[in-house]
C-alpha cells in the first residue's frame, strides 16, 4: 500500500442524481485502466451539495501516464460540470506515506 496514490476531486452540486449518474459513467469508462485500483464517490455529511471522488492508483507513474494520455479528458468529461469551481484547486494528489489495514500483521512502521 505504501507508495499508492490517492487522487481527490472536489465537486459541488444540488443535482445528486446527476452527479451519481456521471460518477457511474466515468467509472464505467475507466474500467481496465492500468494502475487504477478503484474509486469512490463520497457525499459530505455536513453539506449535501459537496461531493468528493477519490481514486486509488498503484503508483504516481500509473496516474501520470493515464492523466497525460489521450483518453483522460474523454473518460472524465461527465463529471467535469460538477467540479467545485469555488476552490482555487478542486483536486489533490497524495501519495500514501503510511497506512494501517485490518489484514496487516506486521508493524506498519517497518514498511
Amino acid at each position: 500500500m505504501k507508495g499508492e496514490v490517492r487522487v481527490l476531486l472536489y465537486h459541488s452540486t444540488e443535482d445528486e442524481a446527476g452527479i451519481r449518474a456521471a460518477y457511474h459513467e466515468v467509472s464505467s469508462r475507466m474500467a481496465g485502466v492500468p494502475g487504477l485500483l478503484g474509486n469512490e464517490l463520497l457525499r459530505s455529511d455536513h453539506d449535501s451539495r459537496q461531493f468528493l471522488v477519490i481514486s486509488r492508483w498503484a503508483s504516481r507513474e500509473d496516474f501520470d501516464r493515464w492523466e497525460q494520455g489521450a483518453q483522460h479528458k474523454g473518460q472524465t468529461a461527465p463529471l467535469r460540470p460538477y467540479r467545485d469551481t469555488g476552490m482555487a484547486r478542486p483536486f489533490g494528489v497524495y501519495t500514501v506515506d503510511a497506512a494501517y489495514t485490518e489484514e496487516s500483521t506486521a508493524d506498519p512502521r517497518s514498511a
